[in-house]
């Protein structure tokens, strides 16, 4: 039960190309001028679609209103906007426009049933018109509206939630059939990380005592981003970035500073607030950091985590764009770097999936740090020095 409290936890704080003028030319001068002009805009719309590495990387990375698997193949997603008391719920689709040549999704403007007009640039939906907004004038342009959209991190986030609720409630009926038989299928597959984090993470650091009322938040936190991480890495399923979206971690690292408030005991506030045996003048220097440090901790958990991740997809996609690169400049050097970075891109992956568990251990393990010095009692440190 307090690990899907968790979870509804996690939900609930999560779910908290440029436009271009079209140019007439008026062409009155001789045939070489003429055949001047046309050289030069076929140069400008050369170089509008070269191939920009960067845009892709970030394209990939990035939160977006669907899902892109593969192609022209994209899932649309819900967009619910709140705007000026007007709630408008529409599919995303309503935003499409086509494809354009190089197979990109382009995207027009959708007038909602409440009269607003919106508009999607670059994945942030903006306002453009509306009835109700005509008083208010040029302000209302490219207004921002509240956006409680299923995203394509939101949804990945809520498919791997349902996901882990499908198979721990499968392995919690199993422990409970037989609690004494040995563990079979899903459960014996299972039953060595759950021990894991029992044994080598909590009680290390919380203490045997204290450990069993952190475990169900540790399991799930571990077990949520483990499985986030792998995820995203399945090829042509979206290219989930879930662990390295901000909004994510954000809320992870602010559930980790709530428990560790929380379950803080007066031995660890009166290390902050006023450490012992230290001169006035050093407390006057130390307090301040100390505080400090209660929001830093949990900061450096959601900056790690996201730093991590995302990195991880960009050194992938870095090699996939550089491959492209020099593939549009010479067929043959596109297959020269491409032989060289596919085999790097797989030794990349296997690292990811080592990184994958290993995100997870660490955000686990740093969380059950602090829910151990939250709780370390008086007597543990002086039974240490």
């Amino acid at each position: 039960m307090r690990s899907f409290l968790m979870l509804a936890l996690m939900i609930c704080g999560v779910v908290v190309f440029g436009q271009h003028d079209a140019h007439t030319v008026a062409s009155h001068s001789s045939i070489d001028a003429a055949s001047h002009k046309e050289a030069e805009h076929a140069e400008a719309s050369n170089e509008e679609e070269k191939f920009n590495p960067g845009d892709m990387i970030m394209h990939h990375i990035s939160d977006a209103h669907q899902v892109h698997f593969i192609g022209k193949l994209y899932m649309p997603l819900p967009v619910i906007l709140w705007n000026h008391g007007h709630l408008d719920v529409f599919m995303s689709s309503a935003f499409w426009n086509g494809f354009d040549e190089r197979g990109e999704l382009q995207f027009k403007s959708y007038t909602a049933s409440s009269g607003a007009t919106y508009e999607n640039h670059h994945e942030s939906i903006v306002i453009s018109a509306g009835e109700e907004h005509a008083a208010h004038g040029a302000e209302t342009a490219h207004e921002k509206p509240m956006d409680f959209s299923i995203t394509k991190s939101v949804f990945g986030m809520l498919f791997i939630i349902v996901l882990m609720i499908v198979i721990f409630r499968s392995v919690a009926a199993r422990y409970k059939e037989g609690a004494h038989k040995a563990p079979t299928g899903l459960q014996n597959a299972i039953e060595p990380f759950i021990l894991f984090v029992r044994d080598e993470v909590a009680i290390p650091s919380i203490g045997k005592k204290k450990a069993a009322s952190f475990m169900p938040f540790l399991l799930t936190v571990f077990f949520f981003i483990w499985m986030c991480n792998m995820f995203g890495l399945i090829p042509f399923l979206g290219g989930f970035n879930i662990t390295g979206t901000l909004s994510i971690t954000l809320v992870l690292a602010t559930l980790v500073f709530i428990i560790t408030s929380i379950n803080g005991n007066a031995h660890y506030w009166g290390h902050i607030f006023w450490p012992p045996g230290i001169p006035l003048g050093i407390k006057l220097i130390l307090v301040p950091i100390e505080a400090l440090s209660i929001f830093i901790k949990p900061t450096v958990l959601m900056i790690r985590l996201t730093a991590n991740i995302t990195a991880g997809h960009i050194i992938i996609l870095a090699f996939v764009g550089l491959v492209l690169l020099f593939g549009e400049s010479s067929a043959v050097a596109g297959y020269g770097v491409g032989i060289g970075a596919v085999l790097f891109m797989i030794f990349m992956f296997f690292i990811e999936l080592l990184v994958a568990f290993l995100q997870a251990y660490v955000f686990t393990l740093l969380a059950a740090l602090y829910f151990g010095d939250a709780t370390q009692d008086h007597h543990h440190e002086e039974d240490h020095h």
